[in-house]
């Protein structure tokens, strides 16, 4: 069931590396607006809400509260909470809101937003960008900021990082993916509720920017946005190497760097991949593109594979967000033995 509520909720989107974090904390830095760390509950939870069987009863409803509320990576986003007794509280305020996936997202924002003192609150998860539908049925007021970045700056990131993507195919096609995934809501939802950012042209000239969006919010501007990096959030995240920026102010300094971090044989395999949605974007200075064959695609995807699963337990690996993914779908297979579910909808 929709919940519709009195402070439209926030959702920001688009694919990693592109500047969401940083929207992120710029958002949760506006004193009516709490904005936790990332939650992945779309992805995780949403499109598998049916293996938690008939979410009205209190029983199976409980479990997703459970899950949601002990599986974040930051705990309990740094809440001060009783640990034995979390889950209920959850569970408590989402049988409030709505007995199902909704209710139970709402009442860990809900939770988050009062712990702040805000009467309202907004999400990132880079990939709630394939879950804008669900977001919708589940509410159905939502606003929704899509950050946008040259794809080559993006992938040159990536490339860098501790996850994610290891060569440029792969990094390429989930650029591109991202992009085609957004483009029936950017055509379909009004400008009351769909605003698109692009990181270059923000990080040259905030403030403007920022002013836009508190208009499109329906929020007052406060030059105190300006200080995100002095927040909690930016402050953890910018001692890490994969986040450093959110350590200081707003800089133009990463647009075009993949001019000299990716090689020229790169950006002709990027421009082959996503060279389309480059100049759909409004991204130019495209190089000839090179095509490559289905052995080197195999090639590519099944190198990504192998590389990522070795550097899990590298230094800011991503260990722990896997190890727990990976016990949340043992959790839907332990439910599917029991007889809880059978049936994929």
């Amino acid at each position: 069931m929709a919940i519709t509520l009195d402070e439209a909720p926030i959702f920001v989107i688009g694919s990693e590396r592109s500047g969401t974090t940083l929207f992120m904390t710029l958002i949760g830095s506006h004193p009516r607006i709490a904005v936790p760390e990332v939650a992945w509950y779309y992805p995780r939870f949403r499109a598998y809400d049916f293996t938690f069987g008939d979410l009205s009863d209190e029983k199976n409803l409980a479990v997703l509260c459970d899950e949601m509320a002990y599986g974040l990576k930051t705990p309990f986003w740094d809440m001060k909470v009783n640990p034995a007794t979390f889950g209920k509280e959850i569970l408590a305020m989402a049988l409030d809101r709505e007995r199902g996936f909704a209710g139970a997202y709402c009442a860990m924002l809900d939770r988050y937003a009062q712990e702040l003192g805000k009467p309202r609150w907004g999400e990132k998860t880079p990939y709630n960008l394939y879950y804008v539908e669900q977001i919708l049925e589940d509410f159905p007021n939502a606003k929704f900021v899509f950050a946008t970045r040259d794809g080559r700056d993006q992938a040159s990131d990536y490339l860098e990082c501790s996850f994610g993507p290891t060569n440029v195919y792969c990094a390429a096609e989930l650029w591109r993916m991202g992009q085609e995934a957004v483009k029936p809501w950017r055509k379909k939802l009004a400008p009351d509720q769909w605003m698109d950012i692009r990181y270059e042209d923000f990080v040259r000239d905030p403030v403007p920017h920022l002013k836009s969006l508190c208009e499109f919010l329906g929020e007052d501007y406060t030059d105190d946005l300006l200080d995100f990096h002095k927040s909690p959030i930016a402050q953890r995240r910018g001692q890490t190497k994969d986040h450093a920026p959110l350590g200081g102010p707003v800089s133009d300094k990463y647009v075009g760097i993949y001019k000299e971090l990716m090689s020229k044989r790169d950006q002709h395999i990027f421009c082959w991949v996503a060279g389309q949605q480059l100049r759909e974007s409004g991204y130019d200075d495209l190089v000839e593109p090179l095509e490559l064959s289905d052995e080197q695609i195999a090639f590519y995807e099944e190198l990504d594979g192998r590389y990522r699963a070795a550097t899990l337990e590298a230094p800011e690996g991503h260990l722990v967000v896997d190890s727990y993914n990976h016990w949340v779908v043992d959790q839907r297979k332990d439910r599917r033995i029991a007889g809880v579910w059978s049936e994929v909808p």
